[in-house]
């Protein structure tokens, strides 16, 4: 019915407790590679816009230009905003970059000592409930056997014991029907007659 196992109640908080601080953690961990992300798109947005602009103003001067000396002055102007824009662009990169190191650094060192607290006290609940299974099942184990050795031992399992048989006093094995006492002279009397 459900796709993860069932724990045994002892085990279940422990478990909760875990998923929970491992939940927060990637949750942490998530937001900061989406900030760190959102960042580089903002930058390659104003990139992108920053070049348009430029290439925008280098059409109009090439347009405008009437001789060939104007045309190459305008190029050669506008290599120099370019190259200096492209370089501002790796630096913020570097700088983005940087900072997401640091934060995903922050992150885990603020959520890994209470995920390996969890992941720890989650381990020793699992022995301790491991442990605890094997004993019982030994244990079982152990009167089964010990059972099976002795049969006779348990009470109340409907063996009958020799002394409730009615086996031991004799009294059932002389041959007489029920009812009738036992007479020694009268078999010998039916025979005399005859």
């Amino acid at each position: 019915m459900y796709p993860f196992p069932q724990f045994p109640q002892s085990i279940a908080p422990a478990v909760r407790t875990h998923v929970d601080a491992q939940t927060a953690f990637l949750n942490d961990m998530t937001k900061s590679m989406f900030k760190s992300f959102q960042q580089m798109c903002d930058l390659n947005i104003q990139l992108v816009q920053t070049m348009l602009e430029e290439s925008t103003l280098a059409s109009k001067q090439v347009l405008s230009a009437d001789r060939q000396s104007e045309l190459l002055s305008a190029a050669t102007s506008r290599t120099q905003p370019a190259t200096e824009k492209l370089r501002a662009y790796h630096q913020h990169i570097a700088r983005i970059a940087t900072d997401s190191q640091a934060e995903l650094a922050r992150v885990t060192e603020q959520h890994v000592q209470n995920t390996s607290r969890t992941a720890r006290a989650l381990a020793d609940e699992v022995a301790r409930d491991a442990s605890e299974q094997t004993e019982r099942g030994l244990r079982a184990q152990q009167e089964t056997a010990r059972q099976f050795a002795d049969p006779f031992a348990r009470s109340g399992n409907g063996a009958a014991s020799p002394s409730q048989s009615g086996m031991g006093d004799g009294s059932q094995g002389s041959g007489t029907t029920a009812g009738q006492p036992h007479q020694p002279g009268q078999a010998q009397r039916s025979t005399a007659t005859h």
